[in-house]
């Protein structure tokens, strides 16, 4: 196949990948941006009065960083795994929509975490939010892992597998904190940085390997 033919049929260049490339950015901005939203200090406040403002907006201010860093990786993954489709099909779009609709929902919950963190409804819905995202993206790769990599011995077939593998890992770290939530809601959100090394284990011997576009891997 030559270099133009390639080019034409590139998912980056088909106009169902490029509306849906530039829906999902356009959503995670806005939802990266709405977290702000809940953290402020009102105006006018004397000395005392702006001190104690100041710390009963720090539960705010660890709930924007939370979910900012987890949405950032969010988007991340959702672009690799739009970027690797080959054709859009109808249950592929509606799996993204879907995990698009529940990141425009992040706002949400992330309030009701940072002013609610010790009730466990407030726990278990956060957590129940991240683990859908998670579950919609692995969905996605599942879907789609025969169509991108057609030989499952490929190096970039086992990465992807991997990577799905790490998304998977996330679905289980949050849903079984929401059940946890109700047991004690700091045990439940402590719980949640056991992500950090799982994905590091899952993901260790593919942080060379190409990504889901042809370059997959961890980086």
């Amino acid at each position: 196949m030559t270099q133009p033919v390639a080019d034409a049929h590139t998912p980056e260049n088909a106009p169902g990948a490029a509306r849906l490339i530039a829906l999902s950015d356009g959503i995670y901005a806005i939802a990266m941006t709405l977290l702000v939203i809940d953290v402020a200090v009102p105006a006018h406040l004397d000395d005392a009065a702006f001190h104690q403002a100041l710390r009963d907006a720090m539960p705010s201010l660890g709930a924007f960083a939370l979910s900012f860093t987890l949405i950032a990786g969010f988007w991340r993954d959702h672009r690799r795994i739009l970027v690797g489709l080959p054709v859009e099909t109808v249950m592929v779009t509606r799996l993204i929509l879907l995990g698009l609709g529940l990141v425009a929902l992040l706002p949400f919950p992330t309030g009701l975490l940072a002013a609610y963190a010790s009730q466990p409804e407030a726990v278990a819905l956060y957590a129940g939010a991240m683990a859908a995202i998670h579950a919609v993206h692995a969905t996605l790769l599942l879907l789609t892992q025969s169509r991108v990599h057609p030989s499952p011995a490929s190096s970039a077939a086992v990465a992807r597998r991997r990577f799905t593998a790490q998304l998977g890992s996330s679905v289980l770290i949050f849903g079984l904190s929401i059940p946890l939530a109700f047991v004690n809601t700091e045990a439940a959100m402590w719980s949640w940085l056991t992500l950090i090394p799982a994905h590091y284990i899952l993901g260790h011997h593919s942080q060379r390997g190409p990504d889901i576009a042809g370059r997959e891997g961890r980086p």
